[in-house]
């Protein structure tokens, strides 16, 4: 298994002051003030703009982020990261447009660019991923806010860290450096 390294600068172009996290860090906030640049040395991280894992999300994988605020669009304010393990098994998850797992359900195994076309709502209330690591976009065609979801249960949208349970398309992270 290839571990995951990522290296975060308080200044852009990767000057000032560094940290370095080759796992999961829930809090930042010891090592830097503020983030400007990141490097992914190896494999793919979420980043959050809050501890423990809370707030906007961002996905990076391999590669150099200079101005992140230009390049990526998020504030210098990032004070978590969980690396996503590396996977090459099947994916598969299910969508219920109701909570703890209740109401019509939708099962997907390949990426989602418009789930309303598919589903009939963008409601997604809750869902169960058997196999591999998603991404959520609350907008079709892979964008806008995202959330990461590994294998488990969500039993409500706010378990996955969304504020409403509007989800626009879905996508498998298959490439892992």
């Amino acid at each position: 298994m290839t571990s995951g390294k990522i290296i975060f600068y308080e200044d852009r172009n990767f000057q000032g002051r560094y940290h370095e996290c080759i796992s999961d860090c829930a809090d930042l906030n010891p090592y830097f003030t503020q983030c400007n640049s990141i490097r992914v040395e190896n494999g793919c991280f979420m980043v959050y703009e809050h501890p423990n894992y809370m707030g906007q999300q961002y996905f990076l994988r391999k590669g150099e982020y200079s101005d992140c605020q230009c390049m990526i669009g998020f504030s210098s304010c990032m004070r978590s990261c969980r690396m996503i393990p590396m996977y090459t098994g099947s994916y598969r998850m299910r969508l219920y447009d109701r909570a703890d797992m209740g109401g019509q359900m939708l099962e997907l195994t390949e990426d989602c660019p418009n789930i309303t076309d598919r589903f009939h709502t963008s409601d997604i209330h809750s869902c169960h991923v058997m196999d591999g690591h998603w991404l959520l976009y609350d907008q079709p065609n892979y964008r806008g806010r995202m959330y990461y979801l590994g294998p488990g249960e969500y039993r409500k949208y706010s378990d996955w860290g969304g504020t409403a349970p509007r989800i626009g398309s879905v996508r498998r992270i298959t490439t892992f450096n």
